[in-house]
C-alpha cells in the first residue's frame, strides 16, 4: 500500500481521543487569538484587498473582513494568523501547524459543526507534522519552510476530510498538493513568511477542491520517483507513519509565550530564571537555530523576532517579550538595548536538543550565573490552558479572548466566525 494510500485510509478512519481533541480545542483557541491579532498587519490588507476585487464565487469567512471564495479566505487568513509569528510549532519537523491547516479547514466548514472542525484540523495537523517527519530534517536544512511545504498536506487532507472525499479522491488531491506546495526559509523576517503559510492553507482548499472535481493526477505525487519527497531533498523515512492513530504526536505541540520565532523561546524562558541583573551573556542553542534566529543587528520589528542576541537584551532589561508591541523598529534602536546586545554572543552546543538552550550570565556583581530551560518538559492541558488565556487577553483584550473561549469550548462554529469577522475588535 502506498503511503498515499495509507494516509487516505487513516484520514477516512481516525477517531480522536478526547485528550488529544482538548489540546486541539486549544490550538483553535490560540490561532483566532493569532488571527484576530494579525488582522491589521500589511500582508494581512494587502490580500483581503486582492480577494475581494477577484471574488466570484461561494463566501468563507476571512478574519477582519468580508466572506470571499474559499481558497482565497485559507490564503488570507493563514498568512493573517502567522503574520506576528506568535502561534503554535511542532518541533518533531519544526513547523506551525494551525496557521496551514485550520484555515483550509474553516474554508470549507460550511453546514459542518465546530466539533467536525476540530477533528479535521487535528488530524490535518497529524498528517503535517508526520509527512515533516518523512521529509526529513535535511528538508529543512536545506531551505525548505515546513509550515508550507508539509502543511499543505495536512491542509488538504483536513479540507478532504470536511468534505467527505473518497479514498481515491484523497490520494488525487495529494498528489495536486504535491504539485502545488511551496515555500521557502529564505523569506523569514519579511512578509514572505506569513505568505507561506497562507499558500499552504489556500493548496490544501484548491487541491481538495480539485480532486472532488475531477482533476486526476499521479497517485504517487508525494512519494514516487519524481514525487515531492524525491524532488525536495525529503528523507523519505517511511517509520513516520508506523504508529497513526496509535499515538498522536499533536499531543507535544508547542504554543508561544513570547512573540517571536519559537527557536527564542527556550532562551527567553531560562532568562526569566534568572536572578539578578547582567551585564553580558553567552547564550548556548542547538546548531540548527543558527541559520534561523541570530540575526545579528535586526533594523525592524519583524527583524528583531529573529535575533537571539536583541530578544535576550530586551528580557534581560525587563521589556516584554509576550507583549507584541515590544517589537517595533524603535526597539531595535534603543541605545541601551543595542549596548547590551552587543555584549551578548550565541554559540552552538550540539548537545542541546533543538527545544533547550542554557545562559551563561556575567552578573553585575561579577559572578557567574547559568540558567537552562527545555521547551520539551511536561506542560499539563491545565496549565497550557492558563497560558493561553492569558497570553490571550494580552493580545486581544478581556472580554474578546472570554467570548472566543466560549465560542470554541461550545462547539458553536457561527459564533466564533463571526468574532473572527468582526472588523475592530
Amino acid at each position: 500500500m502506498s503511503i498515499e494510500a495509507r494516509i487516505a485510509r487513516f484520514v477516512r478512519e481516525a477517531e480522536p481521543d478526547d485528550d488529544t481533541l482538548d489540546i486541539m480545542r486549544l490550538a483553535l483557541f490560540d490561532w483566532a487569538v493569532c488571527a484576530i491579532a494579525g488582522r491589521d498587519e500589511p500582508v494581512a490588507r494587502i490580500l483581503r484587498d486582492h480577494a475581494v476585487a477577484e471574488a466570484a464565487y461561494g463566501p468563507a469567512a476571512v478574519v477582519g473582513g468580508d466572506p470571499v471564495p474559499p481558497s482565497r479566505a485559507a490564503l488570507i487568513n493563514g498568512a493573517t494568523s502567522h503574520a506576528l509569528d506568535y502561534d503554535d510549532t511542532h518541533f518533531a519537523h519544526i513547523g506551525h501547524t494551525s496557521v496551514a491547516v485550520v484555515p483550509a479547514a474553516l474554508a470549507v466548514a460550511q453546514g459542518a459543526d465546530l466539533p467536525d472542525v476540530i477533528s479535521a484540523a487535528l488530524i490535518g495537523s497529524e498528517i503535517a507534522v508526520r509527512v515533516g517527519l518523512w521529509l526529513g530534517r535535511g528538508h529543512y536544512q536545506l531551505g525548505f519552510h515546513q509550515t508550507a511545504t508539509a502543511g499543505a498536506f495536512g491542509a488538504v487532507m483536513a479540507a478532504s476530510r470536511l468534505m467527505q472525499l473518497t479514498e481515491a479522491q484523497m490520494i488525487t488531491a495529494l498528489g495536486l498538493a504535491a504539485t502545488k506546495a511551496a515555500g521557502l526559509k529564505s523569506q523569514f523576517g519579511t512578509m514572505g513568511k506569513p505568505l507561506n503559510a497562507g499558500l499552504a492553507a489556500e493548496a490544501g482548499v484548491l487541491a481538495a477542491g480539485w480532486a472532488a472535481a475531477g482533476m486526476s493526477s499521479s497517485p504517487v505525487g508525494l512519494s514516487g520517483p519524481l514525487g515531492f519527497g524525491a524532488t525536495h531533498h525529503g528523507a523519505a523515512d517511511e517509520t513516520a507513519f508506523d504508529d497513526m492513530g496509535a499515538r498522536w504526536l499533536m499531543r507535544d505541540v508547542s504554543h508561544k509565550f513570547h512573540a517571536c520565532c519559537h527557536g527564542l523561546h527556550a532562551m527567553l524562558e531560562a532568562l526569566a530564571g534568572a536572578a539578578g541583573p547582567a551585564q553580558s551573556a553567552v547564550v548556548f542553542t542547538h546548531p540548527r537555530w543558527m541559520s534561523v534566529c541570530n540575526n545579528p543587528a535586526p533594523k525592524t520589528g519583524l527583524e528583531a523576532k529573529f535575533s537571539y542576541l536583541l530578544t535576550a537584551a530586551m528580557a534581560l532589561s525587563g521589556v516584554s517579550t509576550a507583549r507584541i508591541e515590544s517589537f517595533s523598529d524603535d526597539v531595535t534602536r534603543d541605545p541601551a538595548l543595542v549596548a547590551l546586545r552587543d555584549k551578548i554572543t550565541v554559540q552552538e552546543d550540539p548537545t542541546l536538543t533543538e527545544m533547550q538552550a542554557r545562559v551563561d550570565l556575567t552578573m553585575t556583581d561579577g559572578s557567574i550565573q547559568s540558567v537552562f530551560h527545555d521547551l520539551d518538559a511536561p506542560l499539563t492541558t491545565s496549565t497550557r490552558a492558563d497560558r493561553l488565556m492569558q497570553k490571550a487577553r494580552a493580545v486581544v483584550g478581556r472580554a474578546l479572548a472570554e467570548d472566543l473561549w466560549q465560542a470554541v469550548a461550545s462547539g458553536d462554529l457561527a459564533r466564533m466566525t463571526g468574532l473572527l469577522q468582526r472588523p475592530n475588535c
